[in-house]
């Protein structure tokens, strides 16, 4: 019998023989056998090996890349242009890695080849002006919008790290967004109807909220006759006077800060102020005023849900004013409304999913008495009102096919009413 030193089980084999264990005769015998096994192990870790790709996993979405596009070799205007005609959300220019652009809320790279930090750096400053670049090098982060004339315009932050300069570039859509392209609910109506007081959108960062704020803002454009003044960091949609005169102001450039802004636009005359943000006790302080004053507040939060956006606008303050501002809130409230943007099930995109609260008295005595925990149930028995809370509005999308269920159950604050997915994110 031949013996092959280089397989495995014949080197055992030959092992065996040597030491006098078995004969060559036995070590014949053996051999065909032990190949066979061999084969048999080998075919059932094969089996046994899980696929690289499933077929029932959904495809990922991809953003279709040129084969002749050369990214290093664009200019930041020609990436956002870019990004602009593939219909995406964000322009990411991070160093050590190349552009990537955000589709339906994922990350995409364009290309393969990483932006050095000398690269970046560039990149960034050749798009600014002067006033601009030396107020970066200054302040070492900077918040502005760029725009390219016939293309649109974009929200922009730039930001010194560790390893060399960053820049994050928001897409804003052109054209003013509506009630009906925004698919938001019509009872939302409501809140851009009332002659003063205070509403609330919140969500999370990228959920859509600016849109929204624009929508409500328009329409009260086109259906009043109102003095609009807005306070924005920075200035997002261009608005026209059409029943209504409007005012923009950008925090930085017009005005030193919201509070400063705010103080000043109530010396303007102003029917609806609509403010970016609540970032401070003042402002918050200054916006719920106004809206105590005879003037329609529009402003933003960071919340979820509309029980944490009210204790949200309670935490600003210290603890020894809150029990002032929760009185002031419970009156002077007209409604929240929380929202997330969900992808859609089947073509692509995301949709918006809502929270609405409307202060009707039973909710403004919640408030009142900081019964916060009783304020879902009051929305859920309330619905008929036009109130829905969030889970609630997951499980309709779900009933009607727009969303699939680990979705619903990623976006839903009580998630044990949602089946868990099979898979991990």
């Amino acid at each position: 019998m031949m013996l092959d030193p280089d397989d495995p089980e014949d080197s055992l084999l030959q092992i065996l023989v040597n030491l006098q264990i078995i004969s060559t005769a036995h070590a014949g015998k053996i051999e065909p056998q032990a190949k066979k096994i061999a084969a048999q192990i080998e075919s059932k870790r094969a089996a046994a090996k899980p696929a690289t790709s499933s077929p029932s996993s959904p495809p990922p979405i991809t953003v279709a890349v040129s084969d002749d596009v050369d990214f290093k070799t664009m200019s930041l205007m020609d990436l956002l242009k870019y990004g602009t005609e593939k219909g995406s959300s964000d322009l990411h220019i991070h160093v050590d890695y190349p552009p990537m652009l955000r589709n339906d809320g994922a990350l995409h790279n364009l290309g393969h080849t990483p932006f050095s930090a000398q690269e970046t750096e560039k990149l960034l400053f050749d798009a600014l002006n002067e006033e601009l670049s030396n107020k970066l090098k200054e302040n070492l982060s900077l918040d502005t919008c760029l725009e390219i004339e016939g293309v649109g315009r974009f929200r922009t932050c730039i930001t010194k790290q560790r390893l060399g300069w960053d820049g994050s570039f928001h897409i804003i859509p052109n054209g003013i967004p509506t009630f009906e392209n925004l698919h938001l609910p019509e009872h939302l109506k409501k809140l851009t109807e009332y002659p003063q007081g205070l509403v609330l959108i919140a969500g999370p960062s990228g959920s859509g909220k600016s849109s929204t704020l624009a929508a409500m803002i328009e329409h009260i454009n086109v259906n009043r006759n109102e003095h609009i003044i807005t306070l924005e960091d920075p200035v997002e949609f261009l608005f026209e006077p059409k029943q209504s005169h409007i005012s923009q102001r950008q925090i930085g450039d017009n005005t030193k800060s919201y509070s400063n802004a705010l103080r000043a636009a109530l010396r303007e005359d102003p029917d609806i102020i609509m403010l970016g943000e609540l970032r401070d006790a003042e402002t918050a302080s200054l916006a719920i005023s106004a809206s105590e004053t005879g003037h329609l507040v529009f402003t933003t939060l960071h919340t979820t849900s509309a029980a944490k956006t009210i204790n949200r606008v309670l935490d600003i303050f210290p603890p020894m004013e809150q029990l002032q501002i929760r009185s002031m809130i419970s009156q002077s409230l007209r409604g929240i409304a929380c929202q997330k943007l969900v992808p859609k099930k089947e073509g692509g995109g995301r949709m918006i999913a809502q929270e609405i609260m409307f202060n009707i008295p039973a909710v403004g005595n919640l408030i009142r008495e900081n019964r916060m925990l009783q304020l879902p149930s009051v929305m859920q028995t309330k619905s008929r009102m036009g109130m829905q809370l969030m889970d609630a509005r997951l499980k309709e999308m779900l009933a009607e096919n727009m969303i699939s269920e680990e979705e619903a159950y990623y976006a839903a604050e009580n998630i044990k009413q949602f089946k868990k997915p099979m898979r991990n994110r």
